[in-house]
């Protein structure tokens, strides 16, 4: 639709105009910083940054109702700009012109409802939302579209020239930064590190193909973040982890969709999000309370954290229940098919601090809560689900134990209503399942599998046929009848299929 279709009221904000004022903010020191260099973590003490809007207060003259209106109308817009994770561009990224917004079909992922039968299984209501249906297959596509959108705003305006940009990856984020850095690649290259055979055959295969350089390190993706953040702190490189803090903002998107998919009311919600660096449960917690903040909701989803037993320092953390004896402390991660959450030290682990303790105290209440699952349960309820017309990942399994689990435990109640979040196409991941299949999983993974879910192909070639066909020997005539109908009628006894009369 063009602006002129649209009502007299909403037309003159339908196109955002750039500008305003964003800085980086110390969790550690509280210093502030401009926005005009790219920085990751706090020059004097060396903490994480979050971004902040000096004139976010601003977006508060219009009620709630103008938002979720201007939201709705902008999803008939043509512009490409807005078509992603910029149709929320005054909570994303004001400073950025629309000119400099790179857009490659991320956000707006799918809602898919679990059928009836899973959700009896399970016992309550409950969404995927398959964030594997981003270009390059995962969520981290919205961070990376906002950080190469203000990477190529600085390139445009003349503040930075040529950008070397350089992540580290347990496989996800090195296929969304090479794609998006390829993009613009006139000017931006990319290098990725990766631990050694750590990453699947698939998720290795995007950054080769975008053209990246890749590195693989011995030891785990922990090791490689200390590679790349030296790299960061002593050669001009942009850091494209979720230490960048424009990651997080992009990766608010997730929030915001939610929002609108449910028509604004979040009452009886509960997010749940596995949590791996802990860029995306900071993201998802920083987005609903901007929403909350300008009256665009005006209840908080309950925020269901996730992790593997393998990988869990975000949920040992928050076992003591008095926050002044908590102490945060690194863990040695074990092999996990969660593959992308298997990080034993978080980057984000500050930012999430901050933000639990602020979402609930604007809740009322506690309405952050985290479960530990274990490898067994993330491998057999990916395959159900999957079973039930899904394409979740293994991170996807570990969202929907994890709703297990909480209902379980009573956090989420029979009435409430569950989206989970599935970081990844399942395809990234299907070497678990094949190894599930063939009950060939190495015993550290603590997988052992269940017969009823096992499935494997069935060879069918009747052994008493003299002629079969071969590559470039097709059958004809009687041979070729006598080959289709042997077969035909053995897998029709196999189905237990009845003949027509």
């Amino acid at each position: 639709m063009k602006t002129d279709d649209f009502p007299k009221e909403i037309r003159d904000y339908l196109i955002p105009s750039h500008g305003g004022r964003m800085m980086y903010r110390c969790l550690g020191c509280q210093q502030e910083y401009g926005i005009d260099r790219l920085l990751y973590v706090c020059p004097d003490c060396g903490e994480v940054l979050l971004i902040y809007d000096l004139d976010f207060d601003q977006l508060k003259r219009f009620p709630g109702e103008h938002w979720q209106r201007l939201f709705d109308y902008r999803k008939m817009l043509n512009n490409p700009a807005l078509k992603g994770i910029y149709r929320y561009h005054e909570f994303i990224g004001p400073v950025i012109p629309l000119q400099s917004v790179v857009y490659l079909g991320e956000g707006h992922t799918p809602m898919v409802e679990a059928n009836a039968a899973l959700q009896a299984d399970v016992g309550i209501k409950f969404f995927f939302k398959n964030d594997g249906q981003n270009p390059s297959a995962s969520f981290k596509d919205r961070g990376m579209a906002s950080a190469l959108s203000y990477i190529q705003y600085m390139l445009q305006s003349g503040k930075v020239s040529e950008v070397l940009a350089i992540c580290a990856s347990t496989g996800d984020t090195s296929a969304a930064a090479a794609l998006y850095a390829a993009y613009l690649t006139s000017k931006i290259t990319s290098a990725v590190l990766l631990p050694h055979k750590k990453v699947t055959p698939q998720q290795l295969s995007q950054p080769l193909g975008s053209g990246a350089t890749v590195f693989e390190i011995p030891g785990v993706f922990d090791d490689c973040m200390k590679v790349v953040e030296t790299l960061s702190e002593n050669y001009h490189v942009a850091l494209l982890n979720s230490k960048n803090a424009w990651r997080i903002l992009g990766q608010e998107s997730y929030s915001y969709e939610i929002a609108q998919d449910f028509e604004w009311d979040l009452s009886q919600t509960a997010v749940v999000i596995p949590i791996g660096n802990a860029g995306n449960i900071t993201a998802v917690l920083s987005g609903f309370l901007k929403f909350y903040e300008t009256g665009i909701i005006t209840s908080l989803p309950k925020i269901l954290g996730v992790q593997s037993e393998h990988a869990n320092p975000v949920y040992r953390y928050y076992l003591e229940p008095d926050p002044a004896k908590r102490r945060f402390e690194p863990v040695t991660v074990k092999p996990s098919v969660a593959q992308a959450a298997m990080i034993g030290n978080p980057v984000s682990m500050p930012r999430v601090i901050h933000l639990v303790q602020r979402y609930n105290q604007l809740a009322g209440g506690q309405r952050v809560f985290f479960v530990e699952v274990n490898e067994q349960a993330i491998m057999d309820w990916e395959l159900k689900a999957n079973r039930n017309g899904h394409i979740a990942c293994t991170h996807g399994g570990e969202s929907l134990a994890g709703l297990v689990a909480a209902k379980n435990q009573g956090i989420v109640d029979l009435d409430d209503v569950a989206v989970l979040n599935s970081t990844a196409h399942a395809l990234k991941f299907s070497g678990f399942q094949e190894m599930y299949f063939t009950q060939q999983f190495p015993p550290e993974f603590k997988v052992k599998p269940d017969t009823a879910l096992i499935n494997a192909p069935i060879y069918i070639h009747p052994q008493d046929l003299k002629k079969v066909p071969e590559p470039g020997q097709p059958l004809s005539g009687k041979a070729l009848k006598e080959f289709v109908d042997r077969t035909a009628a053995e897998i029709a006894a196999i189905l237990g299929l009845i003949k027509k009369t």
